[in-house]
C-alpha cells in the first residue's frame, strides 16, 4: 500500500503527552520566551481523558510553576488534607498505625486531594493562554530521526481498516518537527520504550519496576463523607507474598476516590489485580464507606515504581524523557505528579538555554546532570530502598525495615543498606501454574464489588472497531505454548479490562483479544512472561474518556 506524503509542521519544541510533565514543560518554555514555538500532541480525545491517578498532590511543582495558583477561582485543587491515616488490614479487622511512627516525608498535611485529570485540564488552559498549541486526539506513533538524532514525531494515520487497507475516512498523519522533542507519555510509553532501547538509556541502571493502579470514583452518603480525609492501607487481601496497598481519598462534592495498587512483580499467575481490588472493598473497615453510595467512574493505569535506581539516562540527541516516562514516582508516598511538573520545568529550562545558544538536535546534558541534585533527586533518594526491601522480604518485614530506612535517610542522610538492587524485571517473576495455588475469588455483590465489563463501561472506553488491533502478539504459537500451557493464561487475570481471553475450542485454546475494551493501562506490555505482547497507540482519540480521575 503506497502512502501519500505527510505534511510537516516545524516548531522549536515538540512535546508528546499533555499530562502534568508535558504541559509544565510547555508552560515553562513560554514563560522563559514567548517567541518560542511549542506544540503538545495528546492521544486522548481531550486533555485529561487518559489521565488516572490517586491523587493526593504535593503542590511544590505548581508552586514553582505558578506561585499564585491558589488565587485562581478555577484552580483544580480545592480540598487540602486535614486527616492522615494508615492502616494494616487483616481478613476481619484493622490496626491503625500511629502517625508518629511515620517518617516526616510520609506526612500528607500541606498536600491536596484532587483529580489529576482536572489539574491537566487547568494546566492546558494556562498553556494555551501563553500561546502553546495543543492537539488532543492525535497519537504520536513514530519518532523521526535524522543523522542519529530525534527531529520530531509523526502522528498515526487515521482510517486504516482492520484488514490494513485505507478506508473512505483515511487521513494521513502529520509530521511535527522540532529542534528538541520532549517525551511525556507516562509509564511505559511506546515511543519512550523505543528510545530507551535505541539509545541504551537503561544501561547501568536497575530494571524498571511497575505496579498496576486500579481506581474508582464514588459519590457517597453525606454522613460517610469527610472532606480532607486521606486513608492508606496495606495487608489484606494481598497478604505477605504480593506487594501493594490501597487508598481512600475524600475530596469535595461528596466524592471519594478509592484505589488499589498491585506491584507487578507478583509470582502467582492466578492472582488477579482487579479481583483483589473488588475484594478489598468488602473489608469491614472499608465497605461501610460505599454502602448506599453510587460508583461514578472506573479506570486502571500502570505505575513506574523503580525510582532512584531505575531512572534511565534522560537525554539523547534531540530530546529528553520527562515525568513518568522517566520514572519519577515516589512509591511509598504514592506521588509522582509533583516530580513530573518539576522535571518538565527542568527539561524546558535546558531546552531554552540551548535554543538561546542557537543549538538544535544535540544532547541536553544539563538536564541529565542536574536532576539527582534537585528536589526530584532528594525526594527519590530517601525512599530508594523501600521497594527492594518490600520485594525481597515480603510486605510485613519489608515495610517495617523500609520505614526504618526512610528514618535513617531523613535523620542522618545515609542508609544502613546503601542502595539496594531490584533484581529481575517484573515479567520474569511469574512461577509456572503447576507450582502455584489457584485463588478462589468471590462473585461481585453489585453493591460494593462489581465485574470487569460493567467497570469498563464506566471508563467510557471507545475504540473505532474497524481499525488494526493495537495489541501486537509477536508469536501466537509461543503465546499458546508458554503463556497458556505453562502459566495458565495470566493475561486474562492481569488485564483489568477483559481484553484477553483464552477460549477453549475443539481445536484447542484460542487467544482472543477484545481490543475495544482496552483502557491503555499497558500492563500486558509489562507483565507478559515472554514479552510477547506490545502495546501501541490506536487511532488518536480512542481509549478511555475519564471525566475527573
Amino acid at each position: 500500500m503506497t502512502m501519500p506524503e505527510r505534511e510537516a509542521m516545524d516548531y522549536d519544541v515538540v512535546i508528546v503527552g499533555a499530562g502534568p510533565a508535558g504541559l509544565a514543560a510547555a508552560i515553562r518554555l513560554k514563560q522563559l520566551g514567548e517567541e518560542i514555538s511549542v506544540v503538545v500532541v495528546e492521544k486522548g480525545s481531550e486533555v485529561g481523558a487518559h489521565i488516572l491517578s490517586g491523587a493526593v498532590i504535593d503542590p511544590i511543582g505548581l508552586d514553582w510553576l505558578f506561585p499564585d495558583w491558589r488565587d485562581d477561582a478555577d484552580a483544580p485543587l480545592k480540598t487540602p488534607v486535614t486527616d492522615d491515616r494508615f492502616y494494616l488490614l487483616g481478613p476481619a479487622g484493622s490496626l491503625r498505625l500511629p502517625n508518629g511512627l511515620m517518617p516526616p516525608l510520609m506526612n500528607n498535611h500541606g498536600n491536596y486531594i484532587g483529580s489529576l485529570g482536572n489539574v491537566a485540564r487547568w494546566l492546558a488552559a494556562q498553556a494555551e493562554a501563553l500561546g502553546v498549541e495543543i492537539y488532543p486526539g492525535f497519537a504520536a506513533n513514530e519518532v523521526l530521526f535524522e543523522d542519529g538524532a530525534v527531529v520530531g514525531v509523526a502522528t498515526g494515520d487515521m482510517g486504516i481498516g482492520r484488514d490494513g487497507e485505507m478506508t473512505d475516512r483515511y487521513t494521513r498523519g502529520m509530521e511535527l518537527r522540532g529542534k528538541y522533542t520532549l517525551f511525556a507519555e507516562g509509564a511505559r510509553g511506546q515511543l519512550s520504550k523505543q528510545l530507551i532501547a535505541r539509545y541504551k538509556l537503561d544501561e547501568g541502571r536497575e530494571p524498571q519496576k511497575y505496579g498496576i493502579g486500579l481506581k474508582e470514583l464514588w459519590k457517597v452518603a453525606p454522613d460517610k463523607h469527610h472532606p480532607g480525609l486521606v486513608q492508606h492501607s496495606f495487608g489484606w487481601p494481598l497478604g505477605n507474598a504480593a506487594g501493594g496497598g490501597s487508598f481512600l481519598y475524600h475530596m469535595e462534592d461528596g466524592q471519594v476516590m478509592v484505589g488499589f495498587v498491585v506491584h507487578l512483580n507478583y509470582s502467582n499467575p492466578y492472582l488477579a489485580p482487579f479481583e483483589e481490588f473488588q475484594r478489598f472493598k468488602t473489608h469491614p473497615a472499608i465497605r461501610g464507606t460505599f454502602e448506599g453510595g453510587k460508583r461514578l467512574a472506573y479506570g486502571a493505569r500502570a505505575i513506574t515504581e523503580g525510582g532512584w535506581q531505575s531512572v534511565p539516562k534522560l537525554v539523547f540527541p534531540g530530546g529528553a524523557l520527562v515525568g513518568c516516562a522517566a520514572g519519577f514516582i515516589n512509591v511509598p508516598r504514592i506521588k509522582g505528579s509533583h516530580n513530573a511538573v518539576l522535571s518538565g520545568m527542568q527539561a524546558a529550562e535546558e531546552a531554552f538555554k540551548a535554543l538561546g545558544d542557537g543549538r538544535q538536535h544535540d544532547v541536553l546534558e544539563g538536564y541529565e546532570a542536574g536532576w539527582r541534585s534537585s528536589e526530584i533527586g532528594d525526594d527519590l533518594k530517601k525512599v530508594r530502598n523501600v521497594k527492594p526491601l518490600w520485594s525481597k522480604l515480603g510486605t510485613y518485614l519489608g515495610i517495617g525495615l523500609g520505614g526504618l530506612d526512610m528514618w535513617a535517610n531523613t535523620l542522618f542522610g545515609v542508609s544502613p543498606f546503601g542502595t539496594l538492587k531490584h533484581g529481575k524485571p517484573d515479567y520474569a517473576s511469574l512461577k509456572p501454574a503447576a507450582s502455584s495455588k489457584k485463588i478462589d475469588y468471590p462473585k461481585p455483590d453489585g453493591v460494593v464489588s462489581f465485574d470487569k465489563l460493567s467497570s469498563v463501561f464506566l471508563s467510557n472506553t471507545n475504540h473505532e472497531e474497524d481499525q488494526p488491533i493495537h495489541l501486537k502478539v509477536a508469536d501466537m504459537t509461543l503465546q499458546k505454548m508458554s503463556e497458556h500451557d505453562v502459566y495458565a493464561g495470566p493475561s486474562a487475570r492481569y488485564c483489568p479490562a477483559g481484553v484477553y481471553e483464552w477460549v477453549e475450542e475443539d481445536a484447542g485454546a484460542r487467544f482472543q483479544i477484545n481490543a475495544q475494551n482496552c483502557v491503555h493501562c499497558k500492563t500486558c506490555d509489562i507483565k507478559d512472561p515472554n514479552q510477547n505482547i506490545t502495546w501501541v497507540a490506536p487511532e488518536g482519540g480512542c481509549g478511555p474518556n475519564y471525566p475527573n480521575m
